[in-house]
């Protein structure tokens, strides 16, 4: 249908799909969600988790459906800013999006209801706090039945924060290749012994990893299949799917990470920048943000926010990456000490962003995907990667110019201490890696609209326009 698509990631839902309309969200409610639905809305559930702020809310759409023969229902849900996935989160981020999924189904039980799937693809950050997107996520609670999505909780949540906790922090990225949750014989073999010393791991994680081996078969469905022929005549009381959750819960909690010991984590107690320098460059980007005033932003290099918290207190949406994982968890624990709105921080490499991934390449879009954004920032950034990195400008400036209209970029020559310590190791094959060489790249693709010089330093800020904007 005309002005309609349908959301790639929603194909394996038979309860109802996303889809965009004249470029609006709505989300199908289909038939035979119908009942489920109904007592969502009618038990009081909906209200009890909107109103706690652990779901999104949504309002009735009179709209066209894209598959009519099955709509019982067509809804608009509130639209998070940006979506953001799994591997993408701080060590924190995923602890407090575990510790939501626990809370709803909690919550879901006292009314009645149950959570059907624990996805950590079902929740996304507003304001600093983690909540439930997925609106049809719910089923109704059946006296006896074990939680279906346990398997599922532990791969998306308990086993990926297991090993950032116990191996490195690092290993959260592994949530990329294992799209649906770390296999838990995975995690099992990469934990150390004295993971075992830890009863919740030992019983969520290493027993339950040799329990699924009994089945023969690692996918979910045969897992199903055997977990339902093994519970006919044997009932789970309410009390123990209970002690199920406060003991999941006891497990996330019992787990943590310090961030300290990355290249970057402390980067702004070792900037060569003096006290003035640093002030007169957070006015100019103070100043070039209001002049290009955006609807959204996107921090690149933001390391703990500092700058990124420039647009955010103005109100303006911002995502504020890094690839340093230690300096986005300092940035998100003082997104929620503050209680920020309108800054979401995520871990991405510049040089090997998040691909699109899943079946055809179409379930998670790629970070280019999910742009373009207004604007952009690249502070402190340019040198990393044309250096660092062997990436010319001209692609540098190719890749800015896909994902943003107007770029606050800054310029750090080469006889700047930063780039003399990254040369000091490496040949300098860098011959136009000059201001001119840097203006006519992005020159080529952008309109510089402004450029000043940071004082205190040979370092340059640029304000630029794509061309054609």
């Amino acid at each position: 249908m005309a002005g309609m698509t349908i959301v790639a990631s929603s194909f394996r839902d038979p309860d109802g799909f996303v889809f965009l309309h004249d470029g609006v969200l709505y989300r199908q409610v289909n038939d035979r969600c119908r009942a489920d639905y109904t007592r969502l809305m009618d038990s009081g559930l909906y209200g009890a988790l909107t109103t706690a702020g652990l779901m999104v809310a949504h309002e009735d759409a009179d709209v066209p459906s894209p598959q009519p023969d099955k709509a019982f229902r067509i809804i608009k849900p509130e639209r998070i800013p940006f979506i953001s996935f799994p591997y993408e989160w701080s060590f924190s981020q995923l602890k407090a999006a575990a510790r939501a999924t626990l809370r709803i189904q909690e919550i879901a039980l006292r009314h009645g209801m149950t959570l059907k799937d624990a996805s950590a693809y079902n929740i996304q950050f507003r304001n600093s706090k983690p909540l439930l997107i997925d609106t049809l996520s719910f089923e109704e609670y059946k006296e006896g039945e074990p939680w279906i999505p346990y398997r599922q909780f532990c791969q998306h949540f308990l086993a990926p924060l297991a090993l950032m906790a116990f191996v490195d922090i690092r290993l959260g990225l592994m949530l990329r290749d294992f799209i649906d949750g770390i296999p838990l014989d995975f995690a099992s073999k990469l934990l150390p012994v004295r993971s075992r010393l830890k009863m919740s791991l030992l019983i969520h994680i290493h027993l339950h990893a040799r329990s699924l081996t009994k089945y023969g078969d690692s996918r979910p469905d045969t897992e199903l299949a055997a977990k339902k022929k093994k519970m006919s005549g044997r009932k789970v009381k309410l009390q123990a799917l209970r002690a199920l959750l406060s003991s999941l819960s006891s497990a996330i909690g019992g787990l943590s990470y310090k961030p300290e010991g990355t290249e970057w984590a402390d980067y702004y107690d070792n900037t060569n920048y003096s006290d003035g320098a640093f002030q007169d460059k957070a006015a100019l980007v103070k100043e070039f943000i209001a002049r290009m005033a955006p609807d959204s932003l996107w921090d690149f290099g933001g390391n703990t926010g500092v700058f990124s918290r420039i647009a955010s207190e103005q109100g303006i949406p911002t995502v504020s990456f890094d690839i340093d994982p230690a300096a986005v968890e300092k940035n998100y624990r003082d997104c929620v000490a503050r209680r920020e709105s309108n800054l979401l921080p995520l871990v991405l490499d510049l040089t090997n962003p998040s691909p699109a991934l899943g079946w055809q390449n179409e379930e998670r879009e790629s970070v280019v995907q999910r742009g373009p954004v207004d604007a952009a920032m690249a502070l402190a950034l340019i040198h990393h990667l044309a250096i660092s990195n062997n990436v010319p400008l001209e692609k540098i400036a190719r890749f800015f110019a896909s994902v943003c209209r107007s770029l606050i970029i800054e310029f750090v020559p080469k006889n700047d201490s930063q780039v003399q310590r990254l040369l000091s190791s490496r040949e300098d094959i860098f011959p136009d890696y000059t201001r001119e060489g840097f203006e006519r790249a992005f020159g080529a693709l952008f309109s510089i609209i402004d450029s000043r010089e940071v004082s205190g330093s040979d370092r340059v800020l640029y304000l630029m326009a794509k061309a054609g904007t």
